[in-house]
């Protein structure tokens, strides 16, 4: 790893920019209530060639209260859950605790690092039981300072979402963090819009976050598509966390920002080549690779049988595929002299020719 480069360990995993990114699965509520489905969802996770598997840890009591007045409810203009009463939506949403144990171990069986998001302390006490490796703070939970400095006393390194926040409140968290003992952090720039808008996505903020507080940053994305993630990467974000869910047809409250498996497996790929090209120093001249083209480039060829003494024409000289013969640019020299010996068509020109 480079010097100027900040990083985070995770599990088996170098968060950083020198390593494949950090591709976070987010499940959520795309579950849609059947532990089963969220065992096929792992499953497929699996095979994307992501690194992280993420859920979220909560209940409909300890996020909020069961009340219904308009405080309570989502704004009417909201495209995904307008109207919704925030308790039904996370009943919903919610993934049962018990579950969190097979879906957590389905996921270390295939490969990958199971972590959460926790809402309240006591969602923390319970992931610290299932020994998580790392912990994920939401975006509306960063003005919590008390929740992110209990998640810090865990000592486990955080990866903190930061969309609606001003650069006041991500510092501010990050000290919460730092305060009560997390050593390892990774910001992730985020639009916490349901689905967000490409243009919103302000990907800027890669470079401005890791310049403002000296950690690794990457992109939580809830655009439709790939192609804003792949940016993110090719601009120096080192991880990504993307939805996912087995359908979109499927229906369910997250589904219709979620990938489908095969897209996601997509952006893993389409990621990681975004990063290789974008360290690749500047370079002038063939690369490695590129040397046995170099035979391609165009070159004076004498495309006629000729004899001793006949002139050089357009018509028995030309600017062809291979290289080997004269410059294309000394045509003009070579035009109205003659040839110094009988030559066959596809001989490439030199100058002892004529």
């Amino acid at each position: 790893m480079s010097a100027t480069t900040p990083s985070v360990t995770i599990g088996d995993h170098h968060v950083d920019r020198d390593h494949t990114p950090f591709v976070i699965a987010e499940m959520s509520g795309n579950h849609n209530g059947s532990l089963d489905r969220a065992l096929e969802i792992v499953d497929a996770v699996a095979g994307t060639g992501a690194q992280a598997l993420k859920i979220q840890t909560y209940t409909a009591d300890t996020i909020t209260i069961d009340a219904d007045t308009p405080a309570f409810r989502v704004e009417d203009a909201h495209g995904l859950w307008g109207g919704r009463n925030l308790y039904s939506l996370y009943q919903e949403a919610h993934t049962p605790w018990e579950w969190h144990k097979p879906i957590f171990d389905r996921a270390r069986e295939l490969g990958l690092v199971p972590f959460s998001s926790p809402f309240d302390p006591t969602a923390v006490a319970f992931l610290e039981d299932l020994g998580v490796e790392c912990y994920k703070t939401a975006s509306a939970e960063i003005v919590d300072l008390p929740l992110i400095r209990e998640i810090g006393r865990t000592g486990k390194p955080i990866i903190m979402s930061t969309g609606m926040a001003t650069l006041r409140e991500i510092d501010a968290a990050i000290n919460a963090a730092y305060e009560g003992g997390c050593s390892e952090l990774v910001l992730l720039a985020c639009t916490a819009s349901y689905p967000a808008d490409p243009k919103d996505a302000h990907l800027a903020n890669i470079d401005l976050f890791q310049k403002a507080f000296g950690v690794p940053v990457g992109l939580s994305d809830h655009t439709l598509g790939l192609g804003v993630a792949v940016a993110a990467v090719a601009l120096g974000a080192v991880c990504l966390e993307k939805h996912v869910t087995l359908s979109r047809s499927d229906g369910g409250v997250d589904s219709e920002f979620s990938m489908e498996p095969g897209e996601f497996a997509m952006m893993v790929r389409e990621s990681e080549a975004a990063r290789l090209a974008a360290v690749s120093p500047p370079k002038t001249g063939p690369t490695e690779s590129e040397k046995s083209v170099l035979r391609l480039r165009r070159s004076l060829y004498v495309t006629a049988d000729v004899r001793a003494g006949d002139e050089v024409t357009r018509d028995n000289v030309r600017s062809i595929r291979p290289a080997g013969g004269l410059p294309t640019d000394q045509i003009d020299l070579v035009l109205g002299r003659t040839f110094a010996r009988d030559v066959e068509r596809g001989t490439a020109l030199t100058w002892d020719l004529i």
